[in-house]
């Protein structure tokens, strides 16, 4: 395995942005695992499924390739909460890590995001942030991304989804989001994009300097 970045973090705590700046930094690939979430939800309900239905979602995880990661509809909001309904289901997250870990085993390493890649997915990363945010600071960031986009949001309204992902995600019985023991903190609550990236950019330059020193 080359070296890897595991970025985990709730919703809107910035550590897409900063996967793709330090991926493009780095020259590695980078792989949103939110996404292939967002297009298990997406196959399910084209297909006319239940997002609750286990044994349907799993299905659409199995026939999951990454080609399907370029669906201009995966970001959306909707399917934000679509992909937090799916990713509860056990058997849909023991389908995925397979296509993650052969992702983070590419040579030269990769930079993957998500919610277990530091505790589950890839263990043995050679550098593993948590980037987090208050619900507030993460609530406005996504309400700011919806009113530019030109759509009507309410912020409370973004908050409290805010807030009921992550009860989800913390809540959920198999690969609950947390930090990795060895994980480093980064709360972005204060910071500019531009602050953020310099602080991530430290942190793995400097567990890189480790892995070459080991």
């Amino acid at each position: 395995m080359g070296f890897v970045v595991a970025i985990d973090g709730p919703a809107a705590s910035g550590k897409g942005t900063l996967a793709a700046r330090l991926g493009e930094a780095l020259g590695l690939p980078v792989l949103d695992s939110g996404l292939l979430y967002r297009a298990v939800a997406a196959a399910v309900m084209r297909s006319g499924g239940d997002l609750d239905d286990a044994a349907a979602c799993e299905a659409a995880a199995m026939g999951l390739a990454l080609d399907a990661l370029g669906e201009t509809d995966l970001r959306s909001p909707a399917m934000g909460e679509a992909a937090s309904r799916v990713a509860i289901h056990p058997s849909v997250r023991t389908a995925l890590v397979h296509i993650q870990r052969a992702f983070a085993a590419r040579e030269p390493g990769a930079v993957l995001d998500g919610r277990d890649i530091g505790t589950v997915i890839v263990r043995d990363a050679q550098a593993k942030l948590f980037v987090t945010a208050s619900a507030e600071a993460r609530a406005l960031r996504r309400w700011r991304e919806a009113i530019q986009r030109g759509e009507a949001a309410v912020y409370e309204d973004v908050l409290a989804d805010i807030l009921r992902r992550d009860q989800r995600d913390e809540g959920r019985a198999v690969a609950p989001l947390k930090p990795a023991p060895d994980a480093v903190l980064l709360d972005t609550t204060d910071l500019s994009i531009d602050a953020a990236f310099d602080a991530a950019r430290r942190i793995v330059e400097a567990a890189r300097a480790r892995a070459g020193a080991a």
